[in-house]
């Protein structure tokens, strides 16, 4: 069993076996050894909050500790789109339909003192691209 810190693994439920795994996240507002340097290293990184996916195959996620969401297709685990944060999103994204018929993902951007993001109170929602 090899750990999965700071990847995002994807598994074949019929197989039981891997299908991707990728490193997810970056070091943009840790600050190294508590040096506090900007150096956004592609390391992956740890994350308080879940995921969620669409009937389309994008999994959205924003809880690691770099203040960014992320859309990975669930194919292959590459990130096809991602945004800036304006606080940490450590918090589990919603997608839903509006009444204009268009899907939108939301998250809650209000940080978290154990990991040490930005604090805020913000309520984002992005549009999803129309088919």
């Amino acid at each position: 069993m090899r750990p999965a810190w700071g990847k995002m693994v994807a598994i074949d439920l019929a197989t039981r076996k891997i299908v991707w795994e990728r490193p997810v996240g970056t070091t943009h507002d840790m600050g190294l050894f508590k040096m506090h340097y900007d150096l956004p290293l592609p390391t992956g990184i740890f994350n308080i909050g879940g995921s969620t996916v669409t009937a389309g195959g994008m999994i959205f996620v924003g809880a690691y500790a770099d203040d960014y969401i992320r859309a990975i297709d669930e194919r292959n685990g590459k990130i096809v789109w991602q945004a800036r944060l304006p606080a940490g999103g450590q918090a589990t994204p919603a997608v839903y339909q509006g009444r204009d018929g268009r899907e939108y993902v939301v998250i809650a951007a209000g940080g978290h003192g154990g990991l040490g993001t930005r604090n805020g109170d913000a309520v984002i929602a992005y549009a999803l691209p129309r088919d």
